[in-house]
């Protein structure tokens, strides 16, 4: 079940790049703050706020797993991740998170876990976690353990990638790059929601 773990971390990638996530706003910090140590102390509490948002998902699938039946929990998730972006396009511009630029620690977690849990960040884990879970003995430990090392590696790559792009824009590129030219990522996520919505339902 290899494309399980390499479809973890390349959420973990499309998340990190995702300016949404985090970069842009640590490189805001670093400016405002004329500090690249500011860019780089924003990144862990950042990175424990998405944690945080996919461990909860995490934990519901682990919880619905025992209760539930796979194809019902298949249909339901689908379904979900159709709505939730169907909400995303109409409201989701409403509905931005602010933050000042004088935040801590706790308010960058706040702010991170927000953002990923606007965004249904941890809602595109669920088709990987399922057949992981799912794969282990329902009385056992093994789908906690699948479970903390999914959001492990997740989390990891994005903030590898996060941390990488701040110090590239904060460093060299400038955030003049967006001006420039760059992908609009609120329509690639969606389009990914709908998809993999599509993809639960039709195979379940």
């Amino acid at each position: 079940m290899a494309w399980e773990w390499f479809a973890i971390a390349g959420l973990g990638l499309f998340h990190g790049i995702n300016p949404a996530m985090g970069w842009l706003f640590a490189v805001a910090l670093g400016l405002h703050r004329r500090s690249r140590r500011a860019v780089l102390w924003a990144l862990p509490p950042m990175a424990l706020g998405h944690a945080l948002s996919i461990g909860v998902v995490a934990g519901l699938v682990l919880a619905t797993g025992f209760v539930f039946d796979g194809h019902a929990i298949r249909i339901a998730s689908g379904a979900l991740l159709i709505a939730w972006a169907a909400y995303h396009i109409k409201y989701g511009h409403r509905h931005r998170v602010r933050v000042g630029m004088t935040t801590g620690f706790v308010g960058l977690v706040v702010w991170s876990f927000l953002m990923a849990t606007a965004h249904g960040a941890g809602l595109m884990l669920i088709p990987v976690l399922i057949p992981l879970c799912s794969a282990m003995p329902v009385h056992s430990s093994g789908p906690l353990i699948v479970s903390i090392a999914a959001v492990s590696l997740h989390t990891l790559t994005t903030l590898f990638v996060t941390g990488a792009i701040a110090l590239l824009v904060y460093d060299w590129l400038g955030v003049g790059v967006l001006r420039r030219g760059w992908i609009n990522f609120d329509r690639l996520w969606t389009a990914g929601l709908v998809g993999t919505g599509v993809l639960l339902i039709a195979t379940a």
